[in-house]
């Protein structure tokens, strides 16, 4: 049957998510699995802490779509383990980000998408000598973020997971449980090739049992009556 609009998966967060669609990306491998399933989403916020995301996400996710929803990955934190004195348009601090967190969910809720269909993503590992080198060569600033300090926010968005019964994937954790794990960064921050194939892996494992009843959207061609295609493509 024709329909309006297919599912949707919403990939919701900062810099991470954003860049997720370019060659190699996490968010391609996603959008490659569901291929004709469902339009996989890219709402990527380069830069945005949770509380400018709060702000945003009722422009970008009307409650009127949420309907429409099948899944949605809320991945931030990034940005807010921010260091307060060195870099404080982006700090949040640990109790903000999990408010921020519970408001965002909450207005998801609100319109309808069940805590099943969420899925919250930790903040990677920061790796510290990468991240230096980079604050300092690109920006020409101090290191900014630390692994310790960003273990805290993914802590915290392992908790309000566990407070609101919604499934998460701590890849702070698991990362750091690779050897070499530090292959994984970019730039100490942002994924390398190998981190988002190693992201879209993990977060398949999640995704899969979510999406596998998910029918092939409009018949295949061999199916169509070729002297009457209109039976199977305007009902």
């Amino acid at each position: 049957m024709m329909t309006s609009s297919w599912p949707k998966i919403i990939l919701f967060g900062d810099s991470i998510t954003q860049f997720s669609f370019g060659e190699g990306g996490w968010g391609s491998f996603i959008a490659d699995k569901l291929q004709r399933k469902c339009d996989v989403v890219n709402r990527g916020l380069s830069g945005y802490n949770t509380s400018l995301a709060k702000l945003a996400l009722p422009r970008l996710l009307p409650k009127s779509q949420i309907p429409q929803v099948s899944v949605l990955t809320l991945f931030m934190g990034a940005n807010d383990a921010s260091l307060e004195k060195l870099n404080p348009q982006q700090y949040i601090s640990v109790s903000s980000y999990v408010a921020n967190m519970k408001a965002m969910i909450d207005y998801l809720q609100e319109g309808g998408l069940e805590a099943s269909k969420i899925v919250l993503i930790t903040p990677p590992p920061i790796y510290g000598e990468g991240w230096k080198k980079h604050c300092q060569t690109t920006y020409g600033v101090a290191q900014n973020r630390t692994n310790a300090n960003t273990g805290l926010y993914a802590k915290a968005c392992c908790t309000v997971a566990k407070d609101l019964g919604i499934e998460v994937l701590d890849i702070y954790t698991i990362m750091q449980q690779e050897p070499k794990w530090e292959r994984y960064l970019l730039d100490g921050l942002h994924l390398s090739p190998d981190g988002n194939q190693f992201l879209g892996e993990q977060l398949w494992k999640m995704l899969e049992p979510k999406t596998r009843d998910m029918p092939m959207q409009l018949p295949d061609w061999k199916d169509v009556d070729p002297n009457n295609p209109e039976e199977a493509l305007l009902k």
